[in-house]
């Protein structure tokens, strides 16, 4: 097979870009040498194990560090976390201990008085201790980079913006209820949920001034089913648009674009997100109708091309194609994209051992991402 290289400088024309460069290039709205592509979220050991050529057995001893290793292998220009079993026994990194629950054992009335008694928006942006946060937030990032080698350490930022998920909190039966009988709390907890997005936010947006993080962040929260939105598109509209206006404007002031992390089928939302300061799309799934042909015609609230993470579905293509067929959809997915989106490529979700090591590798194939790795070494 031919590597598409759609973005790509003839060869042997352009000096190769690092992974940074390449990755801060299609940020910016320039073009790159080759498209970028995004590493962290194999969740299969044995995948890992196999593409560093490593026993499972020295796997378990150093789990995250033969993680890295795999990724620079494949030649992933930015890991944006790492997703490491909990266990042999574990193929996510997801257990029952984690998944959210309907009840969570407290009556409504007591979740009823703990959102009463949560502080202000105000008081939390007043009482945020920046620095001392900052110092060990900047910490985080110098100490994974160092192990990254070339490839940018970027992990998810699920803390910045705002947030509508409280059910994570208080279970899905109290929530909903909240939001049904009581809407002035659930104002209340949107308005908390932007205070405490807009700290994590300014974080971030400081260590993109200081060359510590790139020029866009995966953040968001899973707020739909492939059904549509869990809460009323209105709702959200009044008290969940302003707070996440409220909690992106430090990533935006700083020129950080934020990318949203899509579960489910977000169509009815895509409007008010791109309103209130998204600028990137991630994990959009076409089984929910949300299509990268009719995605890449949207533009920001400044009229700006969207950046994308993606496309590849984890549940639908991966799993059930061939190696050339994954290699034929990254280079349609590349060509859709060209002059109308910013790609990166990316999966919708975490690879498990569903989908075939074949797949995997022909995603980074198809971008010429291992034979750049390889050249970076020799």
């Amino acid at each position: 097979m031919v590597s598409p290289d759609p973005f790509c400088y003839h060869r042997g024309m352009a000096q190769r870009m690092s992974p940074r460069e390449r990755l801060e290039a299609v940020f910016a709205g320039e073009t790159p040498d080759r498209t970028p592509i995004l590493g962290g979220w194999i969740s299969c050991s044995e995948h890992i194990a196999a593409i560093v050529g490593v026993s499972l057995d020295e796997y378990w001893e150093d789990p995250e560090g033969v993680s890295l290793a795999a990724y620079m292998r494949l030649g992933a220009d930015g890991v944006v976390g790492m997703t490491v079993s909990h266990s042999r026994d574990d193929f996510r990194i997801v257990d029952a201990d984690t998944y959210t629950h309907a009840q969570t054992g407290e009556s409504l009335d007591e979740t009823v008085a703990q959102i009463e008694a949560l502080p202000s928006p105000e008081q939390i942006e007043r009482d945020f201790d920046f620095e001392a946060a900052y110092q060990e937030f900047a910490a985080g990032l110098r100490e994974w980079q160092g192990r990254c080698g070339e490839m940018v350490w970027m992990p998810a930022q699920w803390a910045a913006g705002a947030r509508a998920s409280w059910y994570g909190s208080y279970g899905y039966e109290n929530f909903f209820l909240i939001v049904g009988l009581y809407p002035k709390l659930g104002q209340k907890l949107m308005e908390v949920g932007g205070a405490n997005g807009r700290c994590h936010s300014r974080l971030i947006a400081r260590a993109v001034q200081e060359g510590l993080y790139p020029h866009a962040v995966l953040l968001g929260e899973d707020i739909c089913t492939q059904r549509g939105p869990m809460i009323a598109p209105e709702f959200l509209e009044e008290y969940y648009a302003p707070a996440l206006r409220h909690g992106l404007e430090p990533l935006l002031e700083v020129g950080c674009k934020p990318v949203w992390h899509c579960d489910g089928d977000v169509r009815a939302l895509l409007d008010m997100l791109i309103d209130a300061g998204v600028q990137g799309l991630q994990g959009f799934q076409p089984e929910c109708g949300l299509m990268l042909d009719e995605l890449v015609q949207r533009r920001t609230r400044d009229g700006e091309t969207l950046v994308i993470f993606g496309p590849l579905s984890v549940t639908t293509e991966l799993p059930v194609w061939n190696a050339r067929q994954v290699f034929a959809a990254v280079e349609q997915a590349i060509e859709i994209c060209r002059g109308r989106a910013r790609l990166v490529l990316f999966t919708a979700n975490t690879i498990n051992p569903d989908i075939p090591l074949e797949n995997v590798y022909a995603m980074y194939d198809a971008v010429g991402a291992r034979g750049s790795a390889e050249e970076g070494r020799q």
